[in-house]
């Protein structure tokens, strides 16, 4: 119960700071792309613009959660592989948050980028992941936060998992017959992604 509570506050701080950001973002891009699509008369995907609006939801909740200041959360800089998530018990909550936490925050990350490079090559999203990982641990050594190489770690192999998803995804789909592959299921198909993931967050949330 307390570990479970104690993400739930971590995650409705994040959101709550987050959420009049997305709010105004969203609005504008929907804005721009209504407007461009208008003008250059092109095609509209709505399942492409679900993905986009998503990737926007995603990166803005990530940067609030990589830069939140939890003080809860007290420790110091680690250059050792696997000394910090050895260090954990399994069912204590810095497991969960820590360990589990920094490993599903990458995972939409490892998804978004299979999906945008098309490739069948784990390295690519292993390598994007491992950028992004180690570009925010050496941001959060100057915004009063610690470097861990384990987090770097976890970040990567929830990349991959990510991967491992969305190669999962594609598989499934292109056994289904034709018809079901046609633009409006895909359509129909990221609407309904999109309606549970945005009821999972009100979920946690609330």
């Amino acid at each position: 119960m307390n570990i479970n509570m104690n993400i739930k506050n971590v995650l409705n701080n994040v959101f709550v700071f987050t959420a009049p950001i997305i709010i105004l973002v969203i609005v504008i891009y929907i804005t721009f792309r209504i407007i461009y699509l208008i003008t250059k008369k092109e095609h509209v995907y709505v399942y492409k613009e679900i993905i986009y609006v998503l990737l926007i939801m995603y990166v803005l909740c990530l940067f609030q959660i990589v830069s939140f200041q939890d003080s809860s959360s007290i420790g110091t800089n680690n250059f050792i592989a696997f000394r910090e998530i050895l260090r954990y018990d399994i069912s204590s909550k810095y497991f969960v948050k820590n360990v589990i936490g920094n490993v599903i925050m990458f995972i939409p990350y490892g998804f978004f980028i299979s999906y945008f490079f098309k490739s069948k090559k784990i390295y690519i999203p292993f390598i994007m992941s491992f950028v992004a990982s180690i570009s925010i641990e050496i941001m959060q050594r100057y915004i009063g936060r610690v470097f861990d190489i384990d987090d770097i770690i976890l970040n990567c192999f929830g990349g991959i998992l990510g991967f491992l998803l969305y190669y999962v995804c594609r598989k499934v789909l292109c056994k289904l017959p034709k018809s079901f592959r046609s633009e409006f299921f895909l359509n129909l198909y990221s609407i309904i992604f999109g309606v549970c993931f945005i009821l999972v967050i009100i979920g946690v949330v609330l």
